[in-house]
């Protein structure tokens, strides 16, 4: 099952797709449908979204085909537009990006424990949108494929064995960077949380549909050209572990967003470093759950 976040005229709404990806159907049309009155934002809804919720969900959706708006006729924005929270981030969680990266000083170094940083909610953008240049703040733009855990419920303390218990689904971001300001600055507040630097989407696939472990193909292409190709289990970290450690004494929250790392082929690797420039197309496509495409404005 999907979910998406969609503008149709001038209203947006969350929604489910169809079985057939043609359609979108509203999440308030499917509670009418059902008797109940649903919220119209999807982060409101995720809080609600029981295993035996959407299983009711799905009946009405089965037995109701002709619902729902052409998908040609919405335009789809980042599954969580406005994140009530950072964007939980985890840096050097591939060994083989570990690695490649010579030119930032003190990244080489494989980590023991989780790295972790966080982005801006302004930083969020959606799918098909453009990515700022902010040439006055930024000479070097960089692009990172990730896979993105959207968090289901409220929780802290989580043990590895109860992870997936408190996912709701997963969706694709690009961790766009400011190479010179992460340099500059010596940590990756600043030059990871300017405006359009966190796209997300198109959709969030349900944690149903990929039970722990999985394995997926995560890709990033620059204007065609392959730049990043891996699969979610080089993570040095897995997702139960990511989920366990970063709950340890903190509490996760419905909605909640967790970047799990980008894998080798960063710009800044290359030789020589290949940073984005206007006009140049990104597309980040992660194996069952889709492509997220940018521009660089």
């Amino acid at each position: 099952m999907y979910f998406v976040t969609y503008q149709y005229n001038a209203f947006s709404e969350g929604g489910i797709l169809t079985a057939d990806g043609k359609k979108v159907l509203p999440i308030t049309t499917i509670g009418k449908q059902m008797g109940l009155k649903f919220p119209e934002r999807l982060i409101d809804f995720i809080p609600m979204a029981t295993d035996e919720l959407l299983c009711d969900i799905d009946k009405i959706m089965t037995a109701n085909p002709n619902l729902g708006i052409n998908l040609n006729l919405v335009k789809l924005l980042a599954p969580i537009p406005k994140p009530p929270r950072n964007i939980f981030c985890l840096g050097k969680n591939y060994a083989d990006h570990a690695k490649e990266i010579k030119n930032i000083p003190s990244l080489t170094e494989l980590p023991e424990s989780p790295i972790y940083f966080s982005k801006l909610p302004t930083s969020v953008t959606g799918p098909d949108t453009v990515i700022l240049s902010h040439a006055n703040a930024t000479k070097e733009i960089d692009y990172e494929a990730e896979l993105a855990i959207v968090v289901g419920k409220k929780g802290a303390d989580i043990p590895k064995e109860k992870a997936e218990e408190y996912i709701f689904g997963y969706t694709i971001a690009n961790d766009i960077t400011a190479r010179d300001l992460q340099k500059k600055h010596s940590q990756w507040y600043k030059g990871k949380s300017l405006d359009t630097f966190c796209p997300l989407g198109p959709k969030i696939l349900h944690k149903s549909a990929l039970k722990i472990p999985f394995n997926l193909a995560i890709t990033c292409r620059v204007n065609g050209e392959v730049r990043q190709h891996s699969t979610t289990n080089h993570m040095i970290f897995d997702i139960p572990t990511i989920i366990s450690d970063l709950s340890k004494g903190m509490t996760l929250l419905p909605g909640d967003i967790i970047l799990t790392g980008t894998p080798a082929g960063v710009g800044v690797a290359l030789n020589p470093p290949q940073f984005l420039q206007h006009g140049d197309k990104i597309e980040t496509e992660i194996e069952q759950i889709g492509i997220l495409r940018n521009v660089i404005e």
